[in-house]
């Protein structure tokens, strides 16, 4: 009796629509709407604002639409888990990554991953908008660096390093600095944050600094480096390739800042399925390989 309505009433929450769920269901829009109806009646609770519109979850459908989502993932992950001992792992992941992250260092793993397992199924979406993970339905999201919502389980996949660093044509014209504080004297290339970060003597140091060109794009002040329009902090994956081939040269080593983390994380209420597992174990495994090549 306790599972009656439930996979009805999540499908509704998740199309907005009687009329979608019946379809993904294979059963008729009546059917779906009786055992969403005779759900609210056992818990004596109304979970669904119902309009000839739209079908949207009231506050206690969203909270016990959480937990069905959870109770559903955990009912997959079994069917998986079991699945697994005679054949590959299958089923879709929906993630999201920061832009030029996904797409220069996660979407090359991603489709080695998708090759070796070739029932899974990978939804990406690559962005710098923090997304919801619960509300827009992720099940795993990489993030960079210190981690804002301490409410996410989180796993540490890999580090990046910033490199200050400019092109051989800046130095020769304006000199090369030798200290944090000949950084003022320079054309520094700044980001959406107007501070760069630096280690010294075992402390973190942030410093402000002024120049005449912001981007909120890392591309864009690769780009300006490279033409030498002055001096600038970037992560590991965007300048590694023109430190090696001597077009940018690194400045300050001795204050570079301390390696941050590459994070995986999840929702807690979210049952970490195998395939998910796997994926995490996956990425761990070859992006710290990745970095140590």
């Amino acid at each position: 009796m306790k599972w009656e309505g439930i996979t009805e009433f999540v499908q509704v929450a998740e199309t907005e629509s009687f009329t979608q769920a019946s379809q993904k269901l294979g059963i008729s829009t009546a059917q779906v709407s009786r055992q969403v109806s005779a759900l609210e009646k056992r818990l004596n609770v109304k979970l669904l604002y119902r309009t000839t519109r739209k079908v949207s979850l009231t506050q206690e459908g969203n909270t016990f639409y959480q937990h069905c989502r959870a109770l559903l993932d955990g009912l997959d992950a079994a069917e998986n888990a079991v699945s697994q001992l005679r054949e590959l792992p299958r089923g879709k992941i929906k993630l999201t990554a920061p832009a030029t992250y996904g797409e220069r260092i996660l979407a090359p793993v991603l489709n080695n991953f998708l090759i070796q397992y070739p029932d899974i199924e990978i939804n990406a979406y690559f962005t710098n908008r923090q997304i919801d993970l619960v509300e827009e339905g992720y099940d795993i999201a990489i993030r960079l660096g210190k981690l804002e919502d301490s409410a996410l389980i989180a796993k540490r996949l890999g580090d990046r390093s910033n490199y200050l660093c400019a092109s051989p044509s800046y130095l020769e014209r304006h000199g090369t600095p030798h200290s944090l504080s000949e950084l003022k004297q320079h054309n520094c290339l700044l980001g959406t944050l107007d501070y760069w970060r630096f280690k010294q003597k075992d402390s973190d140091k942030n410093i402000r600094l002024k120049g005449r060109l912001r981007y909120n794009s890392g591309e864009a002040l690769l780009d300006a480096a490279l033409k030498g329009i002055g001096i600038v902090q970037l992560p590991d994956y965007y300048v590694q390739m023109h430190l090696a081939s001597g077009k940018l040269r690194a400045l300050l080593e001795q204050y570079q800042d301390r390696s941050e983390g590459v994070w995986g994380v999840y929702p807690p209420n979210r049952y970490l399925s195998p395939r998910i597992r796997m994926l995490i174990d996956y990425l761990a495994e070859h992006l710290a390989r990745q970095k140590s090549q």
